[in-house]
């Protein structure tokens, strides 16, 4: 088959087109997918680049999110067809320890993300449990279903299900490019809040305002901080969006009012940040660490995306063979929004 492998870890170049990578075969609780797109996202830049003690069986491939046709069943499926058209679940966990019998995948002992712990999905076919399957309806594309799955997930997960964003109340997404910022700016306005989105170019921030943005800040023309403070008269915004980490992080809590809540989602700027710890007690501010969902949040925002209340924002799409390309646009921040492979 057709695949995308990673031999070791390093720059985009270091990716390689193969036809004749082996097609897998579906244990007996698993199907195997036929691939139509795949989805890019910033973990798959972390994994390909390596980071220490990371521990994986070379070649790679990398990739989490995927939709496509059941191609074949194992012997224990039954609850599924050859040919029916499905969109993954990411999430993977184990079905039996305590966390996944209580519906809390996400916090599975065992768990991990497909393409960071498992083959993953720049690939012809792949195979996967059959509990992470859902049913894409004919009506919804599967670039849309593709590009959707992790970054909806991750984006309902931590303003839904941990923030509680509810109506009436203000959110600041810090980045306007990314796939979660972009997913997350729909789903705060779907929940009635006023969004505030820092962006990098006037070309990103009227993207957002496409999607739904109330206040727009342009980070190159003026500070950020100071332009939230202005604007919230004062107060400060009821939950920030970080998924920048070591850079924002004093930022977003200089942003944030008094009694609100920062969602740590995600770190493209690095992992380690320093803030002022005065600033977390005397504003009696909640950082929250988010990522992924339990498979029923999948199920809900997914559907919402088959429903038309949440679109996938699909700023460019490469053929598989194009995959370090894709890469490289990722890395740039060229796009706003998702990047698929049609595979």
């Amino acid at each position: 088959m057709r695949a995308i492998l990673l031999p070791e870890h390093g720059a985009a170049d270091k990716l390689v087109y193969t036809t004749d990578q082996p097609i897998p075969q579906p244990k007996a609780h698993e199907v195997r997918i036929r691939v139509r797109a795949a989805a890019l996202n910033r973990l798959d830049i972390w994994v390909r680049d390596g980071w220490p003690g990371i521990k994986l069986p070379l070649p790679h491939i990398l990739g989490a999110d995927a939709a496509g046709d059941i191609d074949a069943l194992g012997s224990e499926v039954n609850s599924w067809a050859v040919g029916d058209r499905v969109v993954i679940d990411p999430q993977l966990s184990c079905g039996v320890c305590e966390f996944c019998r209580a519906g809390q995948q996400n916090l599975c002992e065992t768990g991990g993300i497909t393409g960071e712990h498992s083959s993953g999905t720049y690939a012809e076919y792949i195979t996967i449990s059959a509990r992470n399957l859902l049913k894409l309806p004919d009506s919804v594309s599967y670039a849309d279903a593709a590009g959707a799955a992790l970054v909806y997930l991750t984006a309902w997960h931590s303003l839904i299900s941990k923030a509680n964003v509810r109506s009436g109340q203000s959110v600041l997404i810090v980045g306007a490019g990314g796939g979660v910022n972009s997913a997350s700016i729909q789903i705060a306005k779907l929940a009635g809040a006023r969004v505030y989105v820092v962006g990098s170019s006037t070309a990103k921030l009227d993207e957002a305002r496409r999607l739904g943005a109330d206040e727009l800040i342009d980070r190159s023309a003026e500070d950020w901080i100071k332009a939230i403070y202005k604007r919230t008269n004062k107060q400060g915004v009821d939950i920030v969006v970080d998924n920048v980490g070591k850079d924002t992080l004093f930022g977003s809590v200089r942003s944030v009012k008094r009694g609100g809540k920062i969602l740590i989602v995600g770190n493209t700027s690095g992992p380690m940040a320093e803030v002022d710890l005065r600033y977390i007690f005397s504003k009696h501010i909640s950082i929250i660490g988010s990522t992924m969902a339990p498979h029923s949040d999948f199920v809900t925002v997914m559907q919402l995306v088959f429903a038309g209340k949440l679109t996938p924002s699909i700023g460019a799409r490469f053929p598989l063979e194009q995959a370090a390309e894709a890469q490289r646009a990722m890395e740039a921040g060229s796009v706003f929004g998702k990047i698929v492979l049609d595979v």
